[in-house]
């Protein structure tokens, strides 16, 4: 385990380092961001966002809870989608989930979690949903990452469901959503290829809240 001290000579080496192949990095760093990608993932320690996306700071904003969830409840992630989109105008907003991920298992137990339960219901929710496809999958290690992908799926659309996507999509054309799952296994992201077009679309029934009538190019 690396001690508390440790951490601070990390540090003191990080800088060195990039100062090293970029004698203005601090001062970009500290300039306003800009950032084109928002990403939604889990607060699993084994998937640092900007590592796998092979970014550097200040190229992605940054929202993590345990499995990835977007809750219209809940008013961290709302004020950091808000904010992202709104007034950092970002052009990807990425929701990133992971195979064998301790949240999704975890909302398959039969037990009481205390305070876990109200936030890892949104999970059995997805589940309840696809049940009859979950059910169908015999092997209980591909059933829960199967969970993993179609919880991403499900919490990109509650994404497209904000007001906030639908009206700067619609006076912009972006910001679009992606679902991707990474495999801690392989270290490669997988982009499930959801159609944000369409999804936009089939939805606009019940959840459009812009006047835009959304049709399929």
């Amino acid at each position: 385990m690396v001690s508390y001290e440790q951490i601070f000579e990390n540090n003191r080496q990080w800088v060195a380092s990039k100062v090293s192949t970029d004698a203005n990095f601090l001062e970009k760093l500290s300039q306003d961001q800009t950032p084109d990608y928002l990403y939604i993932g889990c607060s699993d320690s084994r998937v640092p966002a900007n590592e796998i996306m092979g970014l550097e700071p200040g190229e992605v904003f940054v929202h993590r809870n345990v499995a990835n969830l977007v809750c219209s409840i809940d008013l961290n992630v709302m004020a950091v989608i808000n904010y992202a989109v709104r007034y950092l105008k970002v052009k990807h907003i990425v929701v990133c989930g992971h195979y064998n991920c301790g949240g999704v298992k975890a909302a398959m137990q039969p037990k009481d979690l205390g305070i876990l339960n109200p936030w890892l219901r949104n999970i059995r929710d997805v589940y309840r949903l696809h049940k009859d496809e979950l059910n169908a999958i015999k092997d209980e290690h591909e059933r829960y990452n199967r969970l993993v992908e179609l919880n991403v799926q499900e919490q990109c659309i509650n994404v497209i469901k904000l007001a906030s996507v639908q009206q700067e999509y619609a006076g912009h054309g972006y910001p679009k959503v992606y679902g991707w799952v990474f495999d801690l296994k392989t270290g490669l992201l997988k982009d499930l290829k959801l159609d944000f077009e369409k999804i936009l679309h089939d939805i606009q029934e019940i959840y459009n809240l812009t006047d835009t009538k959304w049709e399929l190019k």
